[in-house]
């Protein structure tokens, strides 16, 4: 498991991305529910797609077939359609208990079936540990940084913003 001192250097590598100081940062988001932390989280690290971004929008919203949103949102549309996709990505994550939100989150960026699996991609190992009930899993959370085979340093960041926001010891 991890040790306090680590614990905290992730709380602090939070509270420097969201720019806030240790008193008010530990009041402010912290403080919020869980649910609520997730959409301030997502809404910092995605930003608000514009029309270069198709074929996403609000705050990374992928349009699916027949969805007639625009990039011309406005950021309570946004803010409503976020809260909407976290939501539906909960309810395939329920039965991992506490893990739940901390896996909805993650798929929000790589996509559900990334971490559970499809046709022929195996369930990612993350999801492998928890289900054997093994919950050191930061190792294998930190994994999903990369993009197109390259590690990016800022994926690397929010994944360790994340799991400082959202693991439950």
């Amino acid at each position: 498991m991890r040790t306090r001192s680590k614990l905290l250097a992730f709380y602090l590598v939070c509270l420097s991305c969201f720019r806030l100081s240790a008193q008010e940062g530990g009041k402010a988001l912290f403080s919020l529910p869980p649910f609520e932390r997730a959409v301030v989280c997502i809404k910092h690290f995605e930003g608000l797609h514009s029309w270069k971004d198709y074929p996403y929008v609000g705050y990374g919203h992928r349009l699916l077939p027949g969805e007639r949103f625009t990039a011309a949102m406005t950021e309570r549309q946004a803010d409503s359609l976020l809260r909407a996709d976290l939501m539906k990505r909960f309810a395939s994550f329920q039965r991992f208990g506490k893990d739940a939100l901390l896996l909805t989150v993650l798929s929000y960026n790589v996509g559900e079936y990334r971490l559970l699996g499809s046709g022929k991609r195996p369930k990612c190992r993350l999801v492998r540990k928890l289900e054997s009930g093994d919950r050191d899993i930061y190792r294998e959370y930190v994994s999903f940084c990369r993009y197109k085979g390259k590690v990016l340093r800022d994926l690397v960041k929010r994944r360790k913003v994340e799991f400082a926001l959202f693991y439950i010891p």
